[in-house]
């Protein structure tokens, strides 16, 4: 009889252990894949090749996760104003976690979706692309200073140096 009592009390106590330990890892660390600086800076460096290559004068802006400035490049030639547009691209292209050109047409589409253009620092132009290892969003990179598709080709260029490394 009391073998009998003492296994379903020690059933109780596993099941109640696990809903203990899950919530202990409810409570955990989250762990998460950041960008170095380097490789900021290589996505950045690549952006704006790939548009010089085409002879257009370009910014790049890398943006982490969170959607914070880690790399803005200007061309020399670039006029003042792609520099803001480029990190607005960028940042839109994290928060919405597609690239601007699509969120510029799903937000054109469809009008209950049209006032998230009115959001603080989104801009719904061409040339902003996420930079994701497998499916997280890890930052994004924008182009500004060519036309919208030529911007979009450059940020994927800067990613495509990198590929490699978002493995």
């Amino acid at each position: 009889m009391s073998i009998i009592v003492g296994v379903k009390h020690l059933r109780k106590l596993i099941v109640v252990g696990a809903i203990l330990c899950a919530r202990a890892n409810a409570q955990g660390l989250i762990t998460q894949r950041n960008m170095s600086l380097e490789m900021a800076k290589t996505i950045a460096e690549a952006t704006i090749g790939e548009c010089k290559s085409k002879g257009f004068h370009t910014a790049a802006v890398v943006v982490d996760r969170g959607g914070q400035v880690l790399v803005m490049l200007r061309d020399e030639q670039a006029t003042p104003q792609t520099g803001e547009m480029a990190r607005r691209k960028a940042y839109t292209a994290v928060m919405f976690r597609s690239t601007t050109l699509e969120f510029q047409k799903r937000t054109a589409e469809d009008p209950t979706l049209a006032p998230q253009r009115q959001v603080a620092d989104i801009l719904a132009l061409g040339g902003g692309v996420p930079i994701r290892v497998d499916k997280e969003i890890v930052g994004g990179v924008a182009s500004a200073g060519s036309n919208q598709e030529q911007d979009d080709a450059c940020a994927k260029a800067g990613i495509a140096k990198v590929a490699d490394l978002l493995k």
